[in-house]
């Protein structure tokens, strides 16, 4: 793994003559599995209620209609009853219910992931437990050992911070993790209670977006080392990965926090920024392993938005279908943050597993501005 700054001055690395003919993997996906609250809503029966939350008695509710018709989004899965968000009052409380379904979402969804795996919870030698939506010490994994049944010496990384991007990032640390530990197992879990941080009576155009584009959900990764994962899984191998902070870019994404808990920042020039700097970068670290984007059959794309996912296509010159598994998961379940990549890894983990052989590219971007690259083939 490397980190570097791209600015449109940097030279790019020069392409490798040919790819590899037989790549190492240091780690293998061996299953992935999300879990969703049991709350399940239409787009269109959520859109009045967000209406109430966000805006004063009265106000004109044509923008956050137009909103929720345009996200791409169907449907979404809410760690409560709509009707209990009224109720929350304060970050405290909203902080609260976001531990309680925290808690029962991760541990379903790990124990998901290590039955795909055929593994039992006493394998596991290192847990990575992300989350940008509530924060809590102990922190999630901790409190969640003993109710899987970890083993009391498993090694854990408690992340915050990174927001949607932390799926890719996650899977990257994995990655780097394993290379020098060949024989371990190691888990991600990611855990997105997006509408908890809703924020009552704030109209800003940033809060209706995520109110009409975010849902709620977990997903888990078991990965294994390359002495562990003798007898493969139902996901690819992990070939290489990358990491990228974009200039002058860190106001586009992020909270503010104040007394009301986690404010969120997005920026309409998400899009124009993604046009502008993910190319160069992807196809640079594509070229050092002797490959271009046509090389990809499988992309694995977090979806940020419908305008995010048509600048990828664009920026990349990607056929129309490349990212309709992205598209697919925003419509099932809305934008998960850091989860929502894994949601899409899923898909071709089972049904739609590409055929051996197949380069795939998993991608996200977040906070920082930054993108996380992870090279796989299945």
């Amino acid at each position: 793994m490397r980190v570097s700054v791209i600015t449109d001055g940097a030279a790019a690395p020069s392409a490798a003559p040919h790819p590899p003919a037989a790549p190492v993997a240091a780690a293998t996906v061996a299953a992935v599995h999300t879990a969703l609250p049991p709350h399940r809503y239409a787009q269109e029966e959520l859109t009045e209620p967000i209406g109430d939350l966000c805006l004063a008695p009265g106000a004109d509710r044509a923008l956050l209609r137009r909103l929720h018709a345009s996200t791409g989004v169907r449907a979404r899965h809410l760690a409560l009853p709509i009707e209990r968000y009224a109720g929350l009052g304060d970050f405290g409380r909203s902080n609260d219910a976001w531990i309680a379904a925290g808690l029962d979402l991760g541990e379903e969804a790990v124990a998901g992931a290590l039955r795909g795996a055929g593994l039992e919870p006493a394998d596991v030698d290192l847990l990575v437990c992300n989350s940008v939506t509530g924060v809590a010490t102990p922190s999630l994994d901790a409190r969640l050992a003993g109710r899987l049944g970890l083993r009391p010496d498993v090694k854990r990384l408690p992340v915050f911070g990174l927001g949607c991007v932390a799926g890719a990032a996650g899977l990257a640390r994995l990655h780097d993790y394993l290379r020098g530990h060949p024989d371990d197992t190691a888990v991600l879990l990611t855990v997105e209670l997006c509408s908890l941080t809703l924020q009552r009576r704030d109209d800003s155009r940033a809060n209706l977006v995520a109110g009409a584009l975010f849902g709620d959900g977990a997903a888990a990764l078991v990965a294994r080392g390359r002495a562990a994962a003798e007898g493969g899984g139902s996901g690819p191998a992990v070939i290489a990965t990358r990491s990228h902070l974009y200039p002058a870019t860190g106001h586009l994404m992020g909270w503010d926090i104040g007394a009301g808990g986690f404010r969120v920042v997005i920026d309409a020039g998400i899009p124009r920024t993604v046009r502008e700097h993910l190319g160069r970068p992807l196809r640079a670290f594509l070229a050092e392993h002797g490959l271009t984007t046509d090389d990809i059959g499988t992309w694995v794309c977090h979806p940020g938005g419908p305008k995010v996912l048509s600048a990828v296509t664009d920026v990349l010159g990607l056929p129309d279908d490349a990212l309709d598994g992205a598209r697919r998961s925003l419509a099932a379940v809305g934008n998960l943050s850091s989860a929502s990549v894994l949601h899409v890894l899923q898909g071709h983990c089972g049904s739609r597993r590409p055929e051996p052989g197949t380069w795939g590219l998993l991608m996200a971007m977040g906070p920082g501005f930054c993108s996380e690259f992870v090279l796989l083939r299945w």
